[in-house]
């Protein structure tokens, strides 16, 4: 009986074209990717790989002197087994990189999302979330007590009257997403932390897709946008610009910080970030704090392919971001073009309901800085045959 509905269920998702295939990569992430079966020298346009240090030899390098000197793994949580000092040194790493008192690392910013509202937040406050926030936001504010507001994406005649709303209650806390990874926007920061202010309210960042490349040090969207000291809370990632590999943490006040190792359920019962893992990322932000080259390199390559794509006759939603979804509106077509556009040697993903609202299906595509002006090029010009192939373009 339970098989007869996963597999009716199944066929349900096959059948409305939102099926999520996933492609088996035979070689390490980076622009160019062989797929498991053949398929060697695709262009890769659909991962965060956004500085492409997740192939940097000195990464690598870093990675493998970490696994060689502390060894695979804890076996255990870090109050029970201890901490190591390279974790240690990283946690402070990331507390000067984005200029906050102190940092505590987690096994993903997914982990990260979950643990902190539960903590911070009681009945008596209030959490106040833009309704297109990530997923893993979502579920961290389902998880705490706190009386819970969600105002239109970027609204902000909606979040002040939220605000005025929510004035009864002891905290209140704005969460809302730095960069939104599914449209490639950036929050309006400066006018949350105005209304932030004014209301007497605190504001919380997920900064998984900008932290190592927006802002003129590639600290993330306050930097970005001047408001660095008016954030409290940042979550992010080591997942994404920063290595690629995994983890995630929470910068902020120190007494937050001691807080979240107290009660922090995430952070409790999980193990230990493996020791290269740690290596990686501790090493990805050694090569930015030395030169924002590396960040500063991404708007040219990102401004070529918007550039392109429009004027192919595209429409790229958000701004100025790499992450740069080209709108379709129907589920299937995303996903037979970019099946489509792998024949021609571009790896690129249809995104569809539920992971996007319906009828807002798309292709994500995303820059790196180690995207050639030749690998854009061959991207836009792929796009253009599959886009007139399949009636996407006149």
């Amino acid at each position: 009986q339970l098989r007869q509905r996963l597999e009716s269920e199944l066929e349900d998702i096959r059948g409305a074209g939102t099926w999520k295939s996933e492609r088996v990569i035979a070689s390490r992430q980076g622009p160019h990717l062989q797929l498991a079966g053949g398929g060697a020298g695709i262009i890769n346009f659909c991962a965060n790989n956004y500085l492409g240090l997740s192939s940097h030899p000195e990464v690598i390098r870093a990675a493998v002197d970490a696994l060689e000197k502390f060894g695979a793994g804890l076996s255990s949580v870090r109050f029970i087994c201890g901490t190591q000092s390279i974790h240690k040194d990283l946690e402070e790493k990331i507390a000067c990189f984005h200029q906050r008192e102190d940092a505590i690392l987690y096994a993903s910013c997914f982990d990260a999302n979950a643990g902190i509202f539960e903590a911070l937040l009681s009945p008596e406050d209030a959490v106040l979330s833009d309704e297109l926030n990530h997923a893993s936001i979502i579920d961290g504010i389902r998880l705490c007590k706190a009386n819970k507001y969600r105002y239109k994406h970027m609204d902000m005649q909606d979040l002040e009257a939220k605000l005025k709303e929510a004035q009864k209650h002891r905290l209140r806390l704005v969460a809302t997403d730095g960069a939104f990874s599914m449209d490639g926007d950036i929050a309006p920061l400066r006018e949350i932390c105005q209304l932030a202010q004014k209301y007497d309210a605190l504001v919380f960042i997920d900064e998984c897709h900008a932290t190592g490349f927006l802002g003129p040090n590639g600290r993330g969207t306050d930097e970005l946008l001047g408001v660095m000291d008016k954030v409290t809370i940042i979550n992010s990632t080591l997942g994404k610009a920063l290595g690629g590999a995994a983890g995630g943490y929470t910068t902020g006040p120190k007494p937050l910080i001691d807080l979240l190792r107290q009660r922090s359920r995430p952070y409790l019962f999980s193990n230990s970030l493996p020791p290269a893992v740690v290596g990686c990322a501790s090493k990805a932000l050694d090569l930015l704090m030395e030169s924002n080259a590396i960040a500063q390199s991404m708007a040219a390559k990102t401004q070529r392919f918007r550039s392109k794509m429009t004027a192919a006759g595209f429409t790229i939603s958000g701004k100025d971001h790499p992450i740069c979804p080209v709108m379709l509106g129907d589920a299937r077509l995303a996903s037979v073009m970019a099946e489509d556009m792998l024949k021609r040697g571009i790896y690129v993903i249809g995104f569809s309901y539920p992971v996007v609202p319906k009828g807002k299906a798309r292709i994500r595509v995303q820059i790196s800085a180690v995207h050639s002006d030749e690998d854009i090029d061959r991207c836009v010009e792929a796009f253009t045959e599959v886009g007139r192939k399949h009636g996407a373009l006149p």
